[in-house]
């Protein structure tokens, strides 16, 4: 069963809290909803200015706000860059601990990615070495805490479907699965569609971006990825691939989750 859930990021442009996006949430009829994270304290999300969730939080207290609400998380954006250097000192830790917190609210994913561009100074075969070690460190963790690790199409290694194929397969895991992003692989020059067919077996969860047809003329092919879709979905450029998309979801009987991103507004 296709399931629908929305992400809070929907609310930053409109400088809306996490509770403004759970009061949407349940107000379009949703049962699921993702959020994002931030690893310590940041003010503009300490005064209600920006819909994501600090791991320093009460994650039981969180549970029981949404339970109020009737909705279930359906999963934990950790999306910072997984890749290269950084990713060994700052994402290994900060995804561990969304793990941590998604096991103490019965959230089923985290989300990760790699960065928009590649690190400077580094080999791609030395990026993808390094890659696999945070990954082997993480998916420690996601057996420990039975949460599964998705890698969601964002930069220029998940976007490239070789490249993807090589990191999917980085360790044998079944907590290991994939989070398209429709928008993401069409700025980049992709096509959605030919990502689903090569990666259904794969998918854990899907993120639905439609792109502007001005953002497409713009930078299709040299963007690797766009924080949320400016168009309504459905009214795009990428609008017939979603359906196509959707329909063969569908066909496949797939049982997970679609993630709206789409600009609050």
């Amino acid at each position: 069963m296709i399931h629908l859930s929305m992400h809070t990021d929907n609310w930053r442009c409109l400088s809306g809290s996490f509770e403004q996006a759970c009061e949407a949430a349940k107000r379009f009829g949703l049962e699921h909803i993702e959020f994002g994270v931030v690893d310590g304290q940041e003010f503009v999300q300490g005064l209600g200015f920006a819909p994501t969730i600090s791991l320093d939080s009460n994650p039981i207290k969180l549970r029981r706000y949404m339970d109020s609400m009737g909705l279930q998380p359906s999963q934990i954006d950790a999306a910072y860059p997984i890749t290269g250097p950084l990713g060994s000192t700052l994402a290994v830790r900060y995804v561990q601990k969304a793990i941590q917190f998604a096991a103490a609210i019965g959230c089923p994913y985290v989300d990760t990615t790699d960065g928009a561009a590649r690190p400077e100074g580094y080999t791609d075969e030395q990026v993808l070495a390094m890659t696999r070690e945070n990954y082997r460190q993480i998916l420690e963790w996601a057996e420990d805490y039975g949460v599964a690790v998705n890698i969601e199409t964002h930069g220029p290694y998940t976007n490239n479907p070789d490249i993807l194929e090589e990191m999917l397969n980085f360790h044998d895991s079944p907590l290991l699965g994939l989070n398209l992003d429709t928008g993401n692989t069409f700025i980049a020059g992709g096509n959605p569609v030919d990502f689903l067919k090569r990666f259904l077996p794969k998918l854990r969860y899907m993120h639905v971006k439609d792109v502007s047809e001005s953002l497409a003329a713009a930078v299709r092919g040299e963007d690797t990825g766009i924080a949320t879709s400016e168009s309504p979905i459905g009214q795009g450029a990428n609008a017939e691939n979603i359906r196509e998309c959707i329909r063969l979801l569908k066909e496949a009987d797939w049982n997970g989750v679609l993630s709206v991103e789409c600009l609050g507004t």
